[in-house]
């Protein structure tokens, strides 16, 4: 099983993020089940969002704790709370920032990738919806979902 944590800000996508990868992974044939974590916070409060995806049925219903996957949509979260709580061992961890990876100083125990998908969005949308161009970069990097999935969905 894959687990995934999005973390986000409200507003910037998580949710829709999270239902994105497992309408792929539906169209790659796979398991999956996606939820959200947040209150009643504002717009601009810290979101998390969580995607399984497998092979087999997926029978577990709670947070993810321990994710092979975060995708850190905001990277002012990095300062803000705790992004990597949990990642297992040698997980992947990719970041919407500018930033190269050596210099985020996170710990060498993960697999660190770094997107400015701020200045993809803005290039190709003119807005700043950085969740698409980090769903490209899931898929290249972990192959959890395939690229062509990815194209076939539109979030619900």
């Amino acid at each position: 099983m894959i687990e995934i944590k999005i973390w986000g800000r409200g507003g910037q996508g998580a949710v829709t993020t999270g239902q994105i990868i497992a309408i792929a992974a539906l169209h790659d044939r796979k398991n999956c089940q996606t939820f959200p974590n947040f209150g009643v916070e504002r717009r601009g409060a810290p979101v998390e969002a969580f995607v399984r995806i497998d092979k087999e049925p997926i029978r577990l219903r709670s947070q993810i704790y321990a994710p092979d996957i975060v995708i850190v949509l905001d990277p002012t979260l990095i300062n803000a709370v705790d992004v990597t709580k949990g990642l297992k061992d040698g997980g992947t961890i990719i970041i919407n920032t500018s930033k190269k990876p050596k210099d985020l100083n996170l710990d060498k125990k993960f697999k660190v990738y770094t997107v400015d998908a701020t200045a993809v969005a803005m290039e190709i949308f003119k807005r700043p919806i950085v969740n698409t161009p980090l769903l490209g970069a899931l898929s290249a990097i972990t192959k959890a979902v395939s690229l062509k999935s990815m194209q076939l969905t539109r979030a619900r």
